[in-house]
Formats: C-alpha cells, sequence, structure tokens
C-alpha cells in the first residue's frame, strides 16, 4: 500500500537523536547493579584458595564515542569505542588459615559495544523497536587490592578478573536490552497513529509498512489518511506512489501527498461538513448588508427574507503543483424564501465554479492554511424560478461579495487552527522550510 503520508528521519537527525538516547543509556549503566562474585582454585603446592568480592559498587559508566549508523534494509547500528567504568567494593580471601579481608577499586577501559536495533510495526500500525543483537568486548581491567597480602592477590588476580570481564559484558548487553524495551520502545510508541482534529474528522498515522532504512535515511510510511469520526468509509480514491526530492540536509522531512489533503476534503464532505447556509443574519453578523432578491422573487415572496444554502455536490479534488496548492470546487447555491411560519421555499439553483489557492505554513506542529477564492466563474441556474442572464450575472456578483466576506473567514478560521503532524513526545520544530513538488 502506498503512504498519504511520509516521515523522513535523515542522519542528523538520527545523530541528534543518539546524543540524547547516549546519555540516558550512560545514566543506565551507571546504574549497574553487580552481583557479589565468589569462587575457589587450586594452586600447585599451596592448596585451595577461596576467595569473595562483595559490595560491588559501579561508581561510574562513561561512554565517550559512539555513532549511529544506518544498515540499509536492515535497521540501525550503534557502536560505542573507548568507554571505561569504575568499580569499588570489598574483598575476602581464605588460604588454609590465613584470611585477609579489605577493599578494592577496579577499572575497565577499552570497552566496545555494538548494539544492532531492528525496526517494525505492530497490528495497531505502531512503530517497534528491539534489539537485534548486542556483543561487549571489554579489552582491560585492572584491579587495585588493599590489603597486607600481595603476594596472595595476585594468586587470585586473573581468576576475579576474568569473572567480573565476563558478568560485566553480560549486565551491559541486558541493560541496553531492557533499556530499549522500558524506554525506548515506549518512546517511539507515543508517535500518534490516531489524531483526533475536531468533532468531525481525524487523521490516521499508522505505519503501512515496517520502517525502511537506506544508506542515507530512515524511511516512515504513513497512511495519512482523513477519516469522519462518526461513520468511517472507504476511500474511493488510492494514494499514488510518494517519492520524496533526494535531500538530506536537514535532520527530518515531511511528504504529504495530493491523497492527505483529498482525503480531508473526503471526510468533509461525507460528513456534512462543507454545507453553509447565509442569511442575513450572518451577514449583518459579518458587516454586510442583507441577502438580496432578485426582482421577480421580490414580486412572489414580498418582504419575505431569503436563505443561501452553499454546499459541494462532490468531494472537491486538490491538486500539488510547484506553485503550492489548488483546486476548482463546485458550489451549489440553493436560494429559499424563509416564509411566515419559518419553513422554507425553494426558488432556485445555481451551480458555480471557482478558482481556490491555498497558501500553507507549519506551526507549533500543526498544518495551517489560508485559502484564497477567485471570482466565481458561470455555472447554470435551475429550479422553480426561471432566472435570466442578467440574474444569473448579479447572482454570481452577490455571491462573490458573500463568499469573501462571510464564507471564507469561517474557512479560514477552521484551517487556522491546524492539522496535527504526527510527532512523538516532547519534540518541537524549528527553522521550517516548506516546498511543493509535483
Amino acid at each position: 500500500t502506498n503512504p498519504g503520508f511520509v516521515v523522513r528521519i535523515t542522519q542528523t537527525g538520527l545523530d541528534y537523536a543518539h546524543q540524547q538516547g547516549i546519555s540516558f543509556l550512560e545514566k543506565e549503566l551507571g546504574q549497574l547493579k553487580l552481583p557479589d562474585i565468589s569462587g575457589d582454585f587450586r594452586i600447585r603446592h599451596v592448596g585451595k584458595v577461596r576467595y569473595e568480592l562483595s559490595s560491588l559498587d559501579l561508581c561510574s559508566f562513561h561512554l565517550p564515542y559512539s555513532r549511529i549508523s544506518l544498515v540499509p534494509n536492515v535497521g540501525l547500528q550503534v557502536s560505542i569505542s573507548n568507554a571505561f567504568a569504575e568499580v569499588d567494593g570489598n574483598w575476602r580471601v581464605k588460604l588454609h588459615f590465613i584470611r585477609d579481608h579489605g577493599s578494592f577499586d577496579l577499572k575497565v577501559e577499552n570497552v566496545y559495544i555494538k548494539i544492532n536495533l531492528k525496526l517494525g510495526s505492530d497490528t495497531s500500525g505502531k512503530p517497534t523497536i528491539d534489539t537485534s543483537d548486542c556483543s561487549t568486548h571489554i579489552s582491560k581491567v585492572q584491579v587495585h587490592f588493599s590489603g597486607k597480602f600481595g603476594w596472595l592477590y595476585n594468586l587470585f588476580y586473573s581468576a576475579v578478573e576474568s569473572r567480573f570481564r565476563k558478568i560485566l559484558e553480560r549486565e551491559v548487553c541486558e541493560t541496553v536490552a531492557k533499556s530499549v524495551r522500558s524506554d525506548l520502545q515506549p518512546y517511539v510508541q507515543t508517535l500518534p497513529v490516531t489524531a483526533r482534529i475536531d468533532s468531525v474528522a481525524g487523521i490516521d498515522y499508522s505505519l503501512v509498512a515496517a520502517p525502511t532504512a537506506t544508506a542515507q535515511s530512515l524511511d516512515v510510511g504513513l497512511k495519512g489518511e482523513f477519516f469522519s469520526l462518526a461513520h468511517r468509509s472507504a476511500v474511493p480514491f488510492p494514494p499514488l506512489a510518494l517519492a520524496l526530492p533526494p535531500d538530506h540536509q536537514r535532520m527530518v522531512y515531511f511528504g504529504a501527498s495530493s491523497y492527505f489533503f483529498n482525503t480531508a476534503a473526503f471526510a468533509y464532505h461525507r460528513a456534512g461538513a462543507l454545507v453553509f447556509d447565509i442569511t442575513d443574519s450572518t451577514v449583518s453578523s459579518a458587516g454586510g448588508l442583507p441577502v438580496p432578491a432578485p426582482l421577480q422573487l421580490e414580486k412572489m415572496y414580498p418582504e419575505m427574507p431569503m436563505k443561501l444554502r452553499l454546499s459541494a455536490p462532490v468531494s472537491p479534488f486538490l491538486s500539488i503543483g510547484p506553485e503550492g496548492l489548488s483546486l476548482r470546487p463546485v458550489v451549489d447555491i440553493q436560494a429559499y424564501a424563509i416564509l411566515p411560519n419559518s419553513s422554507l421555499a425553494p426558488l432556485f439553483l445555481l451551480s458555480l465554479v471557482s478558482n481556490v489557492s491555498a497558501v500553507t505554513d507549519v506551526r507549533s506542529g500543526h498544518i495551517v492554511g489560508n485559502l484564497k477564492v477567485g471570482r466565481y466563474g458561470r455555472g447554470w441556474a435551475g429550479g422553480r424560478s426561471r432566472l435570466s442572464a442578467a440574474q444569473v450575472r448579479t447572482l454570481q456578483s452577490i455571491i462573490n461579495i458573500l463568499a469573501s466576506s462571510v464564507l471564507l473567514p469561517r474557512l479560514n478560521d477552521r484551517l487556522d487552527q491546524g492539522f496535527p503532524l504526527p510527532l512523538p513526545d516532547r519534540i518541537q520544530l524549528s527553522n521550517i522550510l516548506l516546498r511543493f513538488h509535483q
């Protein structure tokens, strides 16, 4: 399935996210709880030596050098090098009648960690992330024991070093896997797969497939489809292939196809939200004059106010070009006379066509818009009352005035509230550049 909306995260964007993630991982590793280490081994001509290391405290764990890489068609890889840590604790040793105890300091240097991250999506369309592989290699361990029998410590030094190396290598990868599952996975799932816009419609931002890693970016295809909250129905047109331009200079790119905007028009049209009534009261509240009636209608319904109902007979279809967004909607204007008993007497139906352009922007994580409507062109008139060509032209002029003074402000007020972009928690966009491509 082709997406209606695409999010592209470039290497620059991944590097920024990586900085935040490494800082968090460094804190997590610094809170590692290491188990006590005990054991015994035999020394030729000496006997069995029993040792125990307890109260191990990982004082610090530093990750000075790391990078995140894209692995095409696989996912992401995080490589950490030259990491180091410091541990202190207590030791106890027994050899025949010799017993001793004290404290020790341990330094771990040249630690290398490699983490492979697998990206996917769950049944609800939310993104998923997990570790597919993790390896840790410790090149150097230095232990300093405090005590009286230095020769004795050297006997079990190698055993302690080997045991500690294996334990720390295992604990590091377990901590990484736990951190990804308990912290990173819940965070990526804050990406809203359903965004409620208002009382009429919402947006489906569920993933149509697992994120795709390329040599230069991570591309996430989203459904990008508006839907009616009251009754969701299948969109009668498919999304076309959406290819983003080969630009990777910025951290993140959002690509919205014409499908995205046209499903908005379809959802609001199906919900009956593209119907507007204009009466004397709505015109006067907007600072305009009462809705005038053609002369012959004044004779038929003397001193009776008129009501105009503007509606789109079909869902407007929007196109995207180098200059921006444009559409050419058909508008039906059904005129009524409001009778003394408040019932409506249908007068005539006038269908007009107008050119509409949309100016779009991004503000506070929302796509906002502003419509500019050209003059309504010739259409056709029908109904109980026959209108002359001159009367149709007069009505066109009236509709142009009403559209600019009443209808357009209503639409632009709604568009100014905007539609939310698919952003996870605590993400704010800055230095935004908007471009149109065909």
